[in-house]
């Protein structure tokens, strides 16, 4: 029996999940699932952890990935490279701010969007200082899980209609070398659902009323 990937495109590790296995040509059949109306988190902050032990061993030949490596395999947001620099959970899912509300056709409180935004600023400098640092990625001169992991993040407020990447020419330098690593076309394939999120329709009424209590848990 093939591999198959239970998916759904909106969630980041899933986003990372489908680049990496694409990208080093593992074959898959993709299962697309819809998280939201299962009343799942689009994020998971153990999912990282999912790309690498499901995964890694079928790229073994590819070992920037992360495979050999062991400073490479363990760099990944929420592993920090010093002690107090951790990303995990530091404004980088805006489900609870942007993508729910969008998906519930609900406004976003201007103190809620203004709080999530500047600790969205405060969480790309420390990316940018603790973890790429003067590197070309952020395990070293090749392509990891970590940028993909990273990537797929910062592509979540992007298709909220944040601008991560202005006036922040590091970050956006390494944004472009990721895309090419991975291939442009490759990139916006997996990315596409996300950067037309902000313009999907709210919810019909009956699902809307539906799925309420799980989202209310959820934020």
């Amino acid at each position: 029996m093939g591999l198959e990937l239970y998916l759904d495109l909106l969630s980041q590790p899933c986003r990372a999940v489908y680049i990496f296995a694409k990208k080093n040509g593992i074959p898959f059949e993709l299962r697309t699932v819809d998280l939201i109306k299962d009343g799942v988190s689009l994020c998971h902050p153990g999912w990282s952890a999912v790309v690498e032990s499901r995964l890694t061993a079928s790229s073994a030949s590819c070992s920037h990935w992360g495979g050999r490596s062991a400073p490479q395999r363990c760099l990944c947001p929420g592993e920090p490279p010093e002690e107090g620099a951790s990303l995990e959970g530091r404004g980088l899912h805006l489900e609870r701010e942007v993508m729910f509300p969008v998906f519930l056709g609900e406004p976003v409180s201007p103190q809620t969007l203004a709080a999530t935004l500047a600790e969205l600023d405060v969480n790309l400098q420390l990316l940018e200082d603790e973890f790429l640092q003067n590197k070309a990625f952020l395990a070293g001169p090749h392509i990891s899980l970590a940028d993909l992991v990273a990537i797929t993040e910062l592509m979540h407020p992007v298709g909220a209609g944040c601008q991560v990447f202005e006036g922040r020419p590091k970050l956006a330098a390494w944004r472009n070398r990721v895309e090419a690593a991975v291939g442009e076309d490759l990139f916006r394939e997996a990315h596409e659902i996300i950067l037309k999120a902000k313009d999907c329709p709210p919810a019909d009424p009956t699902t809307k009323q539906k799925l309420m209590p799980r989202i209310l848990a959820i934020i």
